[in-house]
């Protein structure tokens, strides 16, 4: 074989793998967007089911741990899908579901924690932002020397909640993020696209509602 058949060979060699690389990108592409399509169509149906059935939030909310929320309900559920260019196409860029969490006597009341150890401070603040949970702070001082002794948070007694599915095209999966189900607090995990079913979705479905379920 001749040195310029050598080149071809090589030639020819890489231009197999890109062609099966953009290959599999294609199908990760069309995977992640089969699975959106899918995906949409049932979390809209969900919203309209759940803001009719109106049901109760399941797990325990509380700033501190020891001063819990009063009983809440999910109520308000709303589906918005965005799209985005990649490369020249437009694709999924991702899907949110959000909702309230509010008190199922319907009265929202202001409580107050506090909390004199940076730990329990961090810990508090980290579920104020998550919760979405309108405050005010406050710093306690000794009356005479002025010393720090707590900070304290008086806060409304509601929240939000939100699941939010992006696609990862390259990869061809879709990452959850699921927030405030079950008490404050993320959860994130990644399926691939082809997982992404209505039976998946259903174990998706039974964890916001506090049943068993198998998803994460």
């Amino acid at each position: 074989m001749s040195f310029l058949s050598e080149l071809k060979s090589r030639a020819n060699a890489l231009q197999g793998l890109e062609l099966g690389a953009q290959r599999d990108l294609m199908a990760g592409i069309e995977a992640c967007e089969q699975a959106c399509r899918t995906a949409l169509a049932y979390l809209q149906d969900l919203c309209a089911q759940l803001n009719v059935i109106r049901p109760p939030a399941p797990g325990a909310y509380s700033l501190d741990g020891k001063s819990p929320f009063p009983a809440l309900a999910q109520r308000n559920f709303r589906c918005d899908a965005r799209r985005k260019m990649l490369r020249n196409a437009e694709v999924s860029d991702y899907i949110g579901v959000g909702w309230d969490l509010l008190p199922v006597t319907g009265q929202v009341a202001t409580h107050t924690v506090s909390v004199n150890f940076p730990p329990d401070l961090e810990r508090v603040m980290q579920r104020l932002s998550v919760g979405q949970v309108t405050h005010e702070r406050k710093d306690l001082r000794h009356p005479d020397s002025g010393k720090l002794l707590a900070y304290v948070f008086d806060y409304q007694t509601k929240s939000r909640a939100f699941i939010t599915l992006t696609p990862e095209h390259d990869t061809g999966c879709i990452a959850f993020r699921i927030t405030n189900v079950g008490g404050f607090g993320v959860l994130t995990t990644t399926y691939p696209a082809a997982q992404v079913n209505t039976r998946l979705l259903d174990e998706l479905a039974k964890k916001l509602l506090g049943q068993p379920s198998r998803f994460g």
